[in-house]
């Protein structure tokens, strides 16, 4: 495959441009090893079999009706009796993999969280059976009680944390950020024409939906450089203080440089928020759970901040689709909105009277389940309800798990696989303590300057086009990584996800990458590292 017109490539997202490094890399000769996408190659067994076999259970349940049809027709599961039902087939079947796992739940349900065993059995039931619509819409009502409780432990730990929070269940983090954008539109809390600050570097989405026809918004980075160990500086933050930035957007931890905003950092951020007391943020803490002792914004700065949560990594469960956005119930969302000019008022009353006799009265998070349905279908609003049972199971695994021991080795699996990589590379591991390793931004200029000197790196980078580098890379050696450039990074970069592929082949990837650099090497040696060669001229030749 020819890479002659590298430039037609450029303006192409981190994530289309590595459809076409993979297509490089499958015309070469090697085994192709995709390390661009984050999709994990792990993934949680202990509630996918919890969630089996409670659809096992509910499909008893719904046999119970219409037994005279031999025709397959079976009907809704009955409360009254449902615990003892459950209990009778959790004891006849005893030792099959996900049963002690749905006893356990039910007990932690009952006796932990205080609610009723009887209505989560019942809960959970109605919902892997799908059989009625998702009541309330915004979340089922002991999902919602069950996944706070994750929130609050993984989100905010021991943080002090006054009040509540309310919980929307959406189809994934993607899903959250698509509501999102809309609802702060249609209320009027962002509007064509207004500021935002984004923390860079952020996963690509982010700098790409504000740019669109729908949206139209200003946008200022703050930036978190590398020689900041990733970490935003006070002289970037200061830039919110400025009454023209609506939002602030952010991934914590940071997407591709996987580094958790530090404790010092939080508190300047919340310093900041009390000056700004009217500033949106919006963080995604999608990783967060592969940190060490994490604390959200959402907990520093809950009237502030929408939190945004995945699933998908932490549990395997890319294709599930499960997030959840929540807001606390006292926020600057709703005051704003309150706040807006009485013909603004007027014309939100009449988007949402259908829905409300009250519709000021109407939360904002409740305002994002209607626009997710264009206001008209929200009463067949709601994420799938097999879905949330699975979200709900997700939550139950990992607050029973006391010791960690899921979490310590989700942590283990991604660690060992960046030691592999810098050992084949032949340079010592970096380390930071704020770093949570999910993915790992490999940048170019440090790995040329520690494998050979500066002038080697300066040289190579004058000799190559925008992501030359990594075209190259897949198709001699079939590996294929993003640009971290594309994700709003200063520095030339490749971002390697190390929740993909096996131990074994980020080493392959480590001596790859070194390998190449030893071919360039060799030609700027016999350049006398004097000029630098036309574009394409440290190519590896073939004889």
């Amino acid at each position: 495959m020819s890479f002659t017109n590298i430039d037609d490539f450029s303006g192409l997202s981190p994530f289309e441009l590595k459809d076409v490094l993979i297509k490089a890399a499958r015309q070469s000769d090697k085994l192709m090893l995709n390390a661009g996408r984050g999709n994990p190659n792990f993934l949680a067994t202990v509630p996918r079999h919890g969630f089996f076999q409670f659809g096992l259970f509910a499909m008893t349940e719904s046999e119970r009706s219409f037994v005279y049809m031999p025709e397959g027709v079976g009907g809704f599961p009955q409360r009254d009796g449902i615990e003892a039902r459950f209990e009778i087939f959790t004891k006849a079947h005893a030792g099959v993999p996900g049963i002690a796992f749905i006893e356990s739940a039910v007990s932690y349900v009952r006796d932990q969280l205080g609610l009723s065993a009887g209505d989560f059995i019942y809960e959970m039931c109605e919902a892997i059976l799908g059989c009625n619509y998702p009541v309330p819409d915004r979340m089922l009502v002991l999902s919602e009680k069950i996944v706070a409780q994750y929130i609050h432990r993984e989100m905010i730990g021991t943080y002090p944390f006054k009040g509540h929070f309310d919980m929307y269940a959406v189809e994934g983090g993607t899903a959250a950020m698509t509501y999102l954008f809309n609802s702060l539109r249609e209320n009027h809390l962002i509007e064509k024409g207004d500021t935002i600050a984004l923390g860079m570097p952020i996963f690509t989405p982010y700098i790409e939906i504000p740019e669109l026809n729908d949206y139209q918004l200003n946008v200022v980075h703050i930036d978190a450089p590398p020689e900041n160990n990733w970490q935003f500086t006070t002289k970037e933050l200061d830039k919110l203080l400025d009454p023209k930035v609506k939002a602030f957007f952010l991934v914590n931890p940071s997407n591709p440089p996987s580094t958790k905003i530090s404790d010092e950092v939080l508190e300047y951020i919340a310093g900041i928020v009390k000056k700004r007391p009217d500033l949106i943020i919006l963080t995604d803490d999608v990783y967060g759970t592969f940190a060490d002792n994490f604390v959200s914004l959402f907990a520093i700065c809950p009237y502030n901040t929408i939190l945004v949560y995945s699933y998908s990594k932490y549990f395997g469960a890319t294709g599930w689709r499960l997030g959840v956005v929540a807001t606390h119930e006292d926020n600057v969302l709703d005051a704003s909105i309150a706040r807006l000019p009485e013909a603004k008022k007027k014309q939100l009353d009449e988007r949402y009277g259908s829905i409300t006799t009250e519709p000021r009265q109407l939360k904002f998070i409740d305002r994002l389940v209607a626009d997710s349905r264009t206001v008209a279908l929200n009463h067949t609003a709601g994420l799938s309800t097999p879905v949330q049972a699975q979200m709900a199971l997700f939550s139950l695994f990992a607050l029973m798990d006391e010791p960690e021991a899921y979490k310590n080795a989700m942590k283990r699996i991604v660690r060992r696989r960046k030691v592999a990589l810098y050992r084949e590379l032949g340079l010592p591991v970096p380390h930071d303590p704020n770093n949570i390793d999910y993915y790992h931004l490999l940048d170019w200029e440090t790995i040329l300057t520690q494998l050979y000197d500066k002038d080697f790196a300066d040289w190579l980078f004058d000799s190559l086009k925008p992501n030359e580098g990594l075209l190259r890379l897949a198709e001699e050696t079939g590996i294929v990584l993003l640009p971290g450039k594309g994700f709003g990074t200063t520095n030339p970069s490749g971002r390697v996800s190390l929740a993909n592929l096996n131990e074994s082949d980020y080493a392959r990837i480590g001596a790859a990458i070194r390998k190449i650099a030893a071919e360039a090497h060799a030609v700027y040696e016999a350049a006398g590292g004097k000029k630098a060669p036309k574009a394409g001229a440290a190519k590896k030749s073939k004889k």
